[in-house]
């Protein structure tokens, strides 16, 4: 069974930096592109950044230039470099992993999600 575990969220003043971890484990073969999403409380799901295995990235409009999404292969754990936050920015951040659990074998995995409040 393969999981995902984020790490890294709390409260943050305006203005100031966050970073969220996404560590898998577990057995598996490979894991393909990596994803944030984010929701908000009583908003739909967004999306927030994407990684693939090649460590090419995607960003949403809001976050770009402020977010910065990574992955370290041999950790198997992608993160989030939050700065410049704005209260906007509050939600329950998720991931995303496609996991190939075996050559031609792929399913996403979503972790349990991390709490990120900006706020004075």
């Amino acid at each position: 069974q393969v999981q995902l575990v984020e790490s890294g969220g709390g409260l943050v003043q305006p203005g100031g930096s966050l970073r969220l971890s996404c560590a898998a484990s577990g057995s598996f073969f490979s894991i393909n592109t990596m994803t944030w999403y984010r929701q908000a409380p009583g908003k739909q799901r967004e999306w927030v950044a994407s990684i693939t295995s090649s460590s090419d990235t995607a960003y949403a409009d809001s976050v770009k230039d402020r977010f910065t999404i990574s992955r370290d292969n041999a950790k198997n754990t992608m993160y989030l470099q939050m700065n410049s936050l704005k209260p906007e920015d509050t939600a329950v951040y998720s991931c995303k992993a496609i996991v190939e659990l075996s050559v031609g074998t792929a399913q996403n995995v979503w972790g349990q999600g991390t709490q990120v409040t900006v706020s004075s």
